[in-house]
């Protein structure tokens, strides 16, 4: 298979611009709410110091979405994508029972 340095060019500005929509499409993503369904289940808030402490005893302080390895948001945003609530945007300052802390 030829490669020429047009299909090349092609291919990759036809990559950076599938990327630039898929992060358009996550910051116009709706927030998650308390009160979803799934939220609700795993105790997610958007604020961790909220966090019902006797119910999720595996809660730490410190542990936030920011520092989560589901958590799709770049540092220092305020919120962000998580997979874990279909893409729904979550609070970087907030918590549910799905944390895994990151790597």
């Amino acid at each position: 298979m030829h490669c020429s340095r047009r299909r090349f060019i092609i291919a990759a500005a036809s990559l950076a611009s599938t990327s630039i929509f898929v992060d358009e499409a996550q910051a116009d993503a709706p927030m998650v709410s308390e009160s979803d369904p799934t939220a609700q289940s795993l105790g997610y808030k958007a604020d961790a110091t909220q966090v019902d402490k006797a119910k999720f005893a595996k809660y730490q302080a410190g542990q936030d979405c920011a520092n989560c390895q589901l958590y799709q948001g770049k540092t220092g945003d305020t919120s962000g994508p998580c997979p874990i609530f279909g893409g729904k945007r979550v609070s970087a300052k907030g918590w549910c029972s799905a944390y895994v802390k990151k790597a």
